[in-house]
């Protein structure tokens, strides 16, 4: 690496920790330029055929970038081109584009490219990051066919060198698994999330992504040298001898402490003084079972379900769309449990395009349990595959966006029906499924107490808990320094649910963010709550802390914390608490 050249850091959003030292390629990936073509008449069906020889080229591609993915990385990754694959042999799709052909007379390239406009404008405009970025899949089968239609060969990278960092606009997941073949060692992005397919295959396969990088493209040529610290979201163009030095030691540390998490995969979660903490997963997609298991999760403690939504948008899915991605879920985490979240969907564009609504204020209007309620034909779909799945399997069903006990005792009675309609059926089902409502309105935390003689569990949502009760959106970058998990009100808020639910004897767990942050976690245990569903990276860090601290010091922390009057005050308090019991330096047991 050379000092010719300064230093330049930039920083954007951590998607895949760890650290990765190497040399840059660049990676021109923007989209294809299209362009409108009007047709004669007697050139429209010649056009149609050129379209479907083209969907079967593109559709061959990307099996075959299946098979590859699934031979090199394993068949959880490689069922991610399966949704693919199926959008490519989605009837309702192609023959919305051969319409557009037909009527307008103008070119497949140009009728691909506005129909998929209007298919990604219903993935971005939802409200959720974790669904708005479910249209890379999109993106990328768009990009297949294009190039199927324009003759483009993909890039062809096999004569890479070694300890290559990709740099790029954005990457596709069949791009992605094309490269990780190669020696590509990190990516560095202009886009992307952290709940993206691409992401996804990145962390599965301990591949550093940073994303968030504006301007990275026009300010790194092939072969300049790189850092890319996914943890951080940093990048380092051209850095000195000192700073490679300085992240050398970072990644090797890194891969000792991962090692040694990893080693606690069949250790149990229990404090010093022998109390049980269950430390479950949350999951948007099956092929995240894999993270899961590998990290020792003892259940799945969220499944979001709305993904089936947006993965066959604009399709609704069908009952045995549901029943095989809950059954596979359920037959692959058993003998633990899966809680599985109704539809959360929402959003301006869902509204008028599912629910025949004007949205005006999305967050606050017909989402959640208040939008499957009001569209029971919608419901009644995913209800049943549930209560099927749920055969001989521990599947709990978990009710989104609960403000007041009517919604529980609606859904009740509407259950009630549908077990009644398959029971005449005769359908093989389990009317006994575990019920339990997301604590994530102030309102159902204020009568959680009732709630929970209605439930058979609790499930806190912080993420929105937190916003909805601070009022701050915690993406508007003018006020997000509000967003305080530990603001002595939210405090408290969680200190009554979880005395509600002790009070019933009934199971709480929490699913959001707050969750996942080592940090918060001695307060959290100290009050009472004794099981965490968290991103599946974060299982092994709270099992060796827990493992290294008693329930009676928590309790402590906990009764000091909520004496504190600010949330500054009890941040510095657990970071104080922490470092005297040098908790995040010793290594796992």
């Amino acid at each position: 690496m050379s000092d010719s050249q300064q230093p330049q850091v930039l920083d954007g959003l951590g998607v895949s920790p760890g650290v990765a030292i190497g040399r840059a390629v660049c990676i021109e990936n923007e989209a294809l330029e299209v362009y409108r073509f009007p047709l004669p008449a007697d050139s429209v069906e010649p056009e149609i055929d050129r379209l479907r020889e083209a969907t079967q080229r593109a559709r061959s591609e990307i099996l075959a970038t299946r098979a590859r993915a699934e031979e090199e990385l394993g068949s959880e990754l490689a069922a991610i081109f399966d949704a693919q694959a199926l959008l490519l042999s989605d009837t309702a799709l192609l023959s919305r584009v051969e319409t557009r052909v037909r009527n307008e007379r103008v070119n497949a390239e140009w009728a691909v490219h506005k129909e998929a406009d209007e298919l990604t404008r219903q993935f971005e405009e939802l409200d959720d990051e974790h669904f708005s970025t479910r249209s890379d899949d999109l993106r990328d089968v768009v990009r297949h066919l294009l190039r199927a239609l324009q003759g483009v060969a993909h890039h062809d990278l096999a004569e890479m060198g070694e300890q290559v960092i990709i740099v790029a606009h954005d990457l596709t997941p069949s791009e992605a698994v094309r490269l990780v073949r190669q020696h590509v060692v990190a990516f560095a992005l202009e886009t992307g999330g952290q709940t993206s397919h691409t992401a996804i295959i990145a962390r599965d396969l301990n591949i550093p992504l940073a994303s968030g990088l504006t301007g990275v493209t026009r300010l790194v040529t092939d072969d300049d040298p790189v850092i890319v610290d996914g943890s951080a979201g940093r990048v380092i163009l051209h850095p000195s001898s000192a700073q490679l030095d300085e992240y050398s030691l970072r990644r090797t540390a890194i891969d000792k402490r991962e090692s040694e998490m990893l080693a606690m995969q069949l250790l149990p979660a229990v404090t010093r003084d022998g109390i049980a903490i269950d430390l479950m997963a949350n999951i948007d997609l099956n092929e995240e079972i894999v993270d899961a298991k590998r990290f020792g999760a003892a259940g799945v403690g969220l499944y979001r379900s709305e993904f089936l939504y947006i993965e066959r948008s604009p399709n609704l899915p069908s009952e045995e769309d549901h029943f095989k991605t809950y059954r596979h879920l359920v037959d692959e985490m058993a003998p633990h449990p899966v809680v599985i979240r109704t539809y959360d969907l929402g959003g301006r564009k869902l509204a008028r395009d599912v629910m025949d609504t004007e949205e005006e204020n999305p967050v606050l209007g017909l989402r959640g349990i208040r939008l499957t309620l009001a569209r029971p034909q919608i419901f009644r779909t995913q209800l049943r595959a549930l209560y099927r799945a749920a055969v001989d399997r521990d599947l709990w069903i978990l009710l989104p966006m609960i403000s007041n006990l009517d919604e529980v005792r609606q859904f009740k009675a509407f259950a009630a029906k549908i077990q009644a309609e398959m029971l005449r059926d005769g359908a093989e089902f389990n009317p006994d499924c575990k019920l339990g409502v997301m604590i994530e309105v102030p309102s159902a935390a204020m009568i959680a107490d009732l709630l929970a003689t209605e439930v058979d569990f609790l499930s806190i949502g912080t993420n929105d808990l937190i916003q909805y009760s601070l009022a701050v959106d915690r993406n508007n970058e003018h006020v997000s320094y509000l967003y305080r998990p530990l603001h002595p009100a939210i405090l408290r808020m969680l200190k009554f649910v979880l005395q509600s639910a002790r009070t019933a004897g009934i199971d709480v767990s929490m699913c959001g963010e707050m969750a996942s942050d080592p940090l918060y976690s001695p307060v959290l245990l100290g009050m009472g709550l004794r099981s965490l569903s968290v991103t599946s990276r974060a299982i092994p860090e709270l099992k060796s802390q827990i493992r290294q601290l008693s329930m009676s010091e928590l309790e402590s922390v906990a009764d000091e914390c909520l004496s504190l009057s600010t949330a500054a005050q009890v941040e510095a308090y657990l970071e104080e608490f922490l470092e005297d019991k040098s908790v995040t330096e010793q290594s796992a047991r």
